[in-house]
């Protein structure tokens, strides 16, 4: 049997303030805590990079934002290249945090390293223009898009975020995403990735425009939809054997925890490929931040992990297997 090539999902990863600061007195792989090994053995990996990476720009103050995330390109590129983080999705509410000369510098930094990025740009063209890595000998491609902080978006003539609406409902939008998968797909990927940055913080469930959005995605030709936004996960629903992961939940940050929602908690996702780009089974390892560092969850929260994610995503019909201390989907039944 050919070997599958094995591609992980994190979600947010926020890599500016106390994690910042925390990564000044300790090695640059430490802020992947000792999830890092499952990390290297990755074929490829792919985030949400929750901030800038930069020492320039001012907090945004032309409208009210009460976060401002940022890090150091000297301490977060190498933590990047630690973990194999091939791809970034910088679709989000927290690229512009510092400005356009922080977007910038961001840009240049993700190119400088040879990390693939979507989802920003200096122009909004560039900013819809889809994301390509290839590993283990399959070719990815990467489609990023928010509707968060529609006064980040980019423009013919600025830099910012691809911005549109998940709404079925408007033309507008469905053409902007569409024409970004016709050109993903003009290059024939084995893989095609949509990388969302949707909706509300906290929440646990999809609003059914987000169902409807993320199922139509796939009906055009999307293998994996890449969700996050809301900090904490929310259910999984397979449709024709490809995986919408609503949303993949906090990865690192150095976020205040809800007791009851635990923001702290999530999972890596990791979708094993075949040789013709098929996903075959999606694995979820439960993970918990703890000291502004991603470890392997405990067994009581890797339980929680667990039931939680069975409770979120029984309305989709979705059944899992147990597998070690995580959940194990089987995709090509």
């Amino acid at each position: 049997m050919a070997r599958s090539t094995r591609i992980g999902l994190a979600g947010d990863v926020m890599l500016g303030r106390q994690v910042d600061a925390r990564q000044r007195s300790r090695p640059l792989d430490a802020v992947w805590g000792d999830v890092l090994p499952r990390l290297r053995s990755l074929d490829g990996l792919l985030i949400n990079l929750e901030c800038c990476l930069s020492e320039r720009g001012r907090p945004w103050t032309r409208t009210y934002r009460p976060f401002h995330f940022r890090a150091t390109p000297d301490r977060a590129l190498p933590a990047l290249r630690s973990a194999g983080v091939d791809c970034c999705s910088l679709a989000n509410n927290h690229t512009l945090d510092y400005g356009e000369p922080a977007l910038l510098d961001t840009l240049d930094a993700l190119d400088g390293a040879g990390i693939a990025r979507s989802g920003a740009g200096r122009t909004v063209a560039e900013a819809r223009e889809p994301a390509r890595f290839s590993v283990d000998g399959l070719d990815v491609a990467v489609v990023s898009f928010t509707d968060n902080t529609p006064e980040y978006a980019a423009t013919p003539d600025s830099p910012g975020t691809a911005h549109v609406r998940f709404d079925p409902a408007s033309s507008g939008s469905r053409r902007v995403v569409d024409d970004a998968l016709s050109a993903a797909r003009a290059r024939d990927p084995d893989l095609l990735v949509a990388s969302l940055h949707w909706g509300p913080n906290m929440v646990t469930e999809p609003p059914p425009a987000f169902r409807t959005f993320g199922r139509r995605l796939v009906d055009r030709g999307v293998d994996v939809v890449h969700g996050h936004s809301a900090h904490v996960f929310q259910g999984v629903e397979v449709r024709d054997g490809k995986p919408i992961l609503y949303d993949a939940g906090d990865f690192v940050d150095d976020y205040v925890v809800d007791p009851d929602l635990r923001n702290d908690l999530s999972f890596l996702f990791e979708v094993a490929v075949d040789g013709d780009g098929a996903p075959t089974d999606l694995r979820l390892s439960p993970v918990e931040i703890r000291d502004c560092a991603v470890h392997e969850a405990t067994p009581a929260a890797a339980r929680w992990c667990r039931d939680r994610m069975r409770e979120l995503s029984a309305p989709f019909g979705t059944s899992f297997e147990r597998e070690e201390g995580g959940l194990r989907i089987v995709l090509d039944d």
